[in-house]
């Protein structure tokens, strides 16, 4: 019963939330804001998360060819479809889960403590919209961008590795970047970037809107907010593998 209670107070939520903004400027202005918080200041984690998965990728695909008869650009293969399928956008999304969604769920949280989403009721605003609905939308803009960005140095750091060791000829790894070359795959990995850019705005912004209590409270709703995403965001990722790629 307490799960059912909880999907009906996010769709409920949802349903406020996706409203015709009052002030279209100052909703603007948010967008833009959230853009920098959750995208713009999120490049840094992204880019050292990236660069060591490719170099990782690229490394042990390396490592663990036993065979002579195996064409050593399938290594540069491996790495390109890695990040571009999978740790570009779920691995990246999961990170992202962890740093924006509690952001987001102690933010929130912290303005139900102090009774600043009663008083901005109170002023007739939809409070839901005005706080939430700019993350959404600055997320699902920027969270693609960061993916795309993750792809290309993913498939710089394994380049780096290749000319940092002697584990494959760096001639050989670009080849096997460029070999088969599935357009599609990209298109799959913003798909699930979006996916996941909602996820990662939504639920923890609902724990945090709907959290009681004090500080303590808030911490335990960001922590929440943190598993339920990331649990989300690999529900997800199966689903969408079986509906995009079967």
């Amino acid at each position: 019963m307490k799960t059912i209670l909880h999907i009906g107070n996010y769709v409920f939520l949802m349903l406020r939330v996706f409203k015709k903004p009052e002030k279209t400027k100052i909703f603007i202005n948010n967008i833009l804001f959230e853009i920098e918080k959750l995208g713009i200041q999120s490049i840094g984690i992204v880019f050292i998360i990236s660069i060591f998965m490719g170099a990782v990728i690229t490394l042990q695909t390396a490592y663990n060819i036993e065979v002579s008869f195996v064409p050593l650009y399938l290594i540069g293969l491996t790495a390109r479809d890695s990040m571009f399928l999978e740790f570009s956008s779920t691995i990246v999304g999961l990170i992202l889960a962890g740093k924006a969604g509690a952001n987001i769920a102690s933010e929130i949280g912290t303005m139900r403590m102090r009774e600043q989403i009663d008083a901005l009721e109170i002023m007739g605003i939809n409070s839901a919209n005005h706080l939430i609905l700019p993350k959404i939308i600055a997320a699902m803009f920027s969270f693609p961008l960061l993916t795309i960005f993750s792809m290309f140095i993913g498939i710089g750091g394994g380049y780096v590795a290749t000319l940092l060791t002697n584990a494959v000829p760096p001639g050989e790894y670009l080849y096997g970047i460029h070999y088969y070359f599935i357009p599609f795959y990209i298109t799959y990995s913003l798909i699930k970037a979006v996916i996941f850019a909602f996820i990662i705005t939504t639920v923890p912004a609902y724990h945090g809107y709907y959290v009681e209590g004090g500080a303590l409270e808030v911490g335990r709703a960001s922590t929440r907010a943190v598993v339920f995403s990331s649990i989300l965001i690999l529900l997800f990722n199966v689903i969408l593998t079986q509906l995009l790629l079967a």
